[in-house]
């Protein structure tokens, strides 16, 4: 039967035909597609390009950890060559002689202003201001305003000679050109008319020169909206007209005031509470100048997010805080926020924060809260009204007390505490004091318990 299937796979097998595939060559020798070449796809030709920008705008100084965020923001700059970039980077730090600080300012502020056509157009326009342009805070305010608005350099030169012709000096010029840019976007006759006005209210040329110097944002001020009724308040409140111009040239910055402001700056520290050593220091420089210093006190408040409403009550409530520097109000809200992590809204909780000094009370305090708190001294939370609220002796006794490692940290009360606790005399003078002791005989001490017997 084996013998029989074998004859027979013999005569079928001759018979089955194997298909012939064809020959591959090698995979050496295929020819790679353009498409799979990465260098030259879009997406990695733009990355480079950003690469290579943002390592430029790093050597003039701008920071690493923002160049993505900024980037992103102003795609055109990607968009643009970076070669022109490095050329309008050039012109500001060489040309316009720009330290890199004030280059990055500029750049984060308008970024447009590198476009390498516009900063050529004003190497000559800066040059044609002559000696007002030797200011950097001019070069870079005239060029960012002149920027967003499309100014051409000839209107910034006209403007410059009209102000020379009404009589500014050249040290206002580059205070205006510096803080007030704006300004070329006044008529002339406009000019004239608010120049004017001064000399009308009873001002010297002078103290119109020196008006604008130190305040230049009151050239955008319009007389009939803004300045006339300005100063018809003042003396319908019972300032006389030469106690407005003082106050004025004292300090000019008093016409940023809205209409009212003053007035109801005055009724608050009319109506306020509060001891009369603190009453006559508000007071001291007249009330002119006090309800002025509600004003700004006001106004830094509201700079970190509260309403006007809220911070006159915490002024109502801590007038000490109005006897404080500007300087002072804004290191201890930096404080609160920064350090203590407090919002802005518990200063409407504990206004007294704000009244008590801060090198003295306020980072003594939190020091010594802060060290309980790393070693487990506190089984409680402790808020902003804990820490501010208590008195000085309270707060030793709490917190302070019983930890002699805090009494460093907390300063001036502990010192006066251990002040109080040596006594008087060195240690051992007392004896030298004490009378001599007389011995006792028998007969004494039967006189001394007869006597007690009686008693009894």
């Amino acid at each position: 039967m084996m013998n029989h299937f074998r004859k027979l796979n013999l005569l079928i097998l001759p018979q089955i035909s194997i298909p012939k595939f064809p020959k591959f060559a090698p995979f050496s020798n295929i020819p790679t597609p353009q498409s799979f070449n990465l260098s030259n796809s879009l997406p990695q030709t733009q990355y480079r390009k950003q690469i290579s920008l943002a390592n430029l705008l790093q050597r003039y100084g701008f920071p690493s950890s923002e160049l993505h965020t900024f980037l992103t923001k102003n795609t055109f700059l990607s968009n643009s060559n970076v070669s022109e970039i490095e050329q309008s980077l050039g012109i500001l730090l060489l040309s316009f002689k720009l330290q890199q600080n004030l280059i990055v300012s500029l750049v984060y502020g308008c970024p447009s202003v590198l476009e390498l056509g516009f900063l050529k157009k004003w190497e000559v326009g800066i040059a044609s201001l002559g000696q007002l342009a030797s200011s950097p805070r001019v070069i870079t305010s005239i060029l960012e305003f002149s920027r967003r608005f499309q100014i051409h350099p000839d209107r910034f030169s006209s403007c410059v000679q009209i102000l020379k012709g009404l009589g500014f000096s050249d040290d206002t010029i580059i205070r205006v050109l510096e803080g007030f840019p704006g300004i070329i976007m006044i008529d002339e006759n406009e000019l004239r008319k608010r120049m004017d006005f001064w000399i009308i209210v009873g001002f010297k040329t002078e103290a119109i020169d020196k008006i604008f110097r130190s305040f230049p944002g009151v050239l955008g001020f319009q007389v009939e909206n803004r300045l006339k009724p300005l100063v018809d308040e003042f003396l319908e409140m019972g300032f006389g007209r030469r106690c407005v111009r003082e106050e004025i040239i004292k300090e000019p910055r008093i016409l940023s005031m809205e209409l009212g402001e003053l007035r109801r700056c005055l009724e608050l520290l009319r109506k306020m509470r509060c001891r009369e050593p603190i009453k006559e220091k508000i007071f001291s420089e007249g009330e002119f100048k006090a309800g002025f210093a509600v004003k700004l006190r006001v106004d830094c408040l509201c700079r970190y997010g509260l309403i006007r409403r809220d911070a006159l009550n915490i002024l109502k409530r801590e007038p000490r805080s109005i006897t404080y520097d500007i300087e002072d109000i804004e290191s201890k809200i930096e404080f609160l926020l920064e350090r203590m992590k407090f919002d802005v809204e518990s200063l409407m909780e504990v206004p007294e924060y704000l009244g008590v000094n801060f090198d003295k009370q306020i980072v003594p305090r939190y020091n010594v809260i802060e060290h309980l708190k790393s070693i487990g001294g506190l089984g409680f939370e402790i808020g902003l009204r804990d820490i501010i609220k208590p008195t000085r002796v309270r707060f030793y006794n709490l917190y302070v007390k019983p930890y002699p490692e805090c009494e460093k940290m907390y300063g001036r009360f502990s010192e006066c505490v251990d002040n109080e606790k040596k006594t008087r005399h060195p240690v051992g003078l007392w004896k030298h004091f004490m009378p001599p002791k007389v011995p006792e005989s028998k007969e004494d001490m039967k006189n001394i318990k007869s006597f007690t017997e009686l008693l009894v």
